[in-house]
């Protein structure tokens, strides 16, 4: 089996301890991973704040931050082939999304190199004449970057970025499901010159990792991709430390095809937005809202597509749909279907798993037309199921698609402009695509509230989370100070 190694200080090392990692595409382990125990942590955000404080990073200039960055993508891109066939491997994600996605990770860490000596403060017009009030942007501190298996190299990017062109320093912690791209990823940081212990990359489990990293004193932001409930724990825990925090945790999002949409585009959108990534994504279009006129019409190509995707081993360039990244995601899904077909849903197409090894699960449709309280429209799937809601009006869509505790993405497919104007407004999502699906850039921020967090990661939003305002007051008169009991 192949051995990966944590990154701390600006050296590798196997750990406190080693466990195995599974290939999802056979069941069996194909390579072992470090695994970091409170000593490592504590090691690697110690590591991290001397970084902070050092002169070589500290002192160094935005503008020199920013060509590091720069370093730094262009060695991604060399090695985004290589990246790709690690997380194809681990995590069962499929090589002609791996290959792609990882090749435009580059351009975020190019955008962020960019922007590193663009993140200004302010000069105030203060309304005292003896007086210059100016505000400084500056570093934050020591970030604690959580990511979970799937589009690591991506959302760790938008974590990992703007921290560092913002000066701050990180402790990275890669999920303990298919970790290898992130320590793969830190042989490559460790080529683009940065000075020792501005990044750290450990993998751990819960208790002995994760809690100890996430209410650390010595970190003073935490940067959380996952699942509501270890987002709560994460809270819990900063109340440690009194950490700030940015939480992406997923969602359950509307997908609208009203009866004049293009049905044939808004198919292909619904099947990148569920199926793609074998529906692994935060932003997956899981609930499928259609007009009644059109209802049938576009079930019927739903399912025509669903059935003709093709199933197969991750790393063949022909496959559309790999395995699940564990058994319990696919246990997972397999009971939630099992619940709400009791609950009246109706099967369209898949819900049976492949006699296969690996971790397979079909493209599955669930028409909930009479279910609509089924657990399979509330419930996040993190896997290729839909569930399909008819409608007859507008106000009716407004209402379904605001139907949920989470707010992260969601999709309207209409040819009507003043309509899809009155959906924008009216949906409550961080982000709304209008006769498109799954479309990402590093100028642009994403992120959702109610269940699906808080924070922004992209643009120019992401950056500013990772600093404080630290407003400076100069007086300018010679003048002896006035009355000291007096607040001026």
């Amino acid at each position: 089996m192949q051995s990966f190694q944590q990154y701390i200080d600006g050296t590798f090392d196997a750990g406190s301890a080693q466990f195995e990692s599974l290939d999802p595409a056979t069941g069996a382990p194909w390579a072992l991973m470090p695994e970091a125990k409170s000593a490592d942590v504590d090691r690697a955000v110690e590591a991290a704040h001397r970084a902070f404080l050092s002169p070589e990073w500290a002192g160094m200039t935005a503008s020199a931050r920013g060509k590091l960055l720069y370093r730094l993508a262009d060695l991604i891109a060399e090695n985004a082939q290589a990246l790709a066939e690690i997380e194809t491997r681990d995590t069962g994600k499929i090589i002609r999304e791996t290959r792609a996605q990882i090749a435009y990770v580059a351009e975020y860490y190019r955008y962020y190199a960019g922007l590193a000596d663009k993140i200004e403060g302010a000069h105030l017009p203060i309304d005292k004449p003896d007086m210059e009030v100016w505000l400084r942007r500056e570093p934050i501190g020591v970030v604690a970057a959580i990511v979970p298996w799937n589009s690591q190299l991506f959302l760790s990017a938008v974590k990992i970025g703007p921290a560092l062109a913002a000066g701050c320093t990180v402790v990275l912690k890669a999920s303990e499901d298919g970790p290898a791209p992130m320590l793969e990823f830190a042989k490559i940081f460790d080529q683009a010159g940065f000075p020792k212990g501005v990044l750290n990359i450990v993998t751990g489990f819960g208790a002995e990792c994760g809690a100890v990293l996430t209410r650390h004193p010595k970190v003073a932001h935490v940067a959380f991709t996952g699942g509501p409930e270890t987002a709560r724990q994460i809270i819990r825990n900063s109340a440690e430390n009194l950490a700030s925090t940015s939480l992406e945790l997923g969602g359950k999002s509307p997908f609208i095809v009203f009866d004049d949409a293009d049905l044939d585009s808004a198919a292909n959108a619904q099947v990148s937005g569920i199926f793609a990534a074998t529906g692994q994504s935060c932003v997956a279009g899981s609930r499928l809202l259609v007009q009644n006129g059109v209802k049938d019409a576009f079930l019927a190509r739903l399912k025509a597509k669903a059935e003709a995707c093709i199933i197969g081993p991750p790393d063949d360039m022909g496959t559309e749909i790999g395995p699940l990244c564990t058994a319990r995601q696919r246990a997972h899904a397999q009971e939630l279907i099992a619940r709400s077909l009791d609950q009246g849903a109706t099967l369209v197409t898949g819900g049976t798993v492949p006699d296969r090894a690996g971790y397979y699960f079909p493209p599955t449709i669930l028409d909930c037309t009479h279910a609509r309280e089924a657990d399979c429209i509330t419930q996040e799937f993190f896997g290729p199921v839909l569930s399909v809601v008819g409608f007859d009006t507008e106000d009716e869509a407004i209402a379904l698609a605001n139907d949920t505790a989470f707010g992260l993405a969601s999709g309207v497919f209409t040819q009507n402009l003043t309509r899809a104007h009155r959906m924008i407004r009216a949906i409550r999502a961080g982000i709304v695509w209008v006769n498109t699906y799954r479309a990402v850039s590093p100028m642009a921020p994403f992120g959702g509230h109610g269940m699906s967090g808080h924070g922004r990661e992209g643009g120019l939003a992401a950056a500013l989370d990772y600093t404080t305002v630290k407003t400076v007051w100069l007086r300018t008169s010679d003048d002896p100070i006035p009355d000291p009991f007096v607040m001026r």
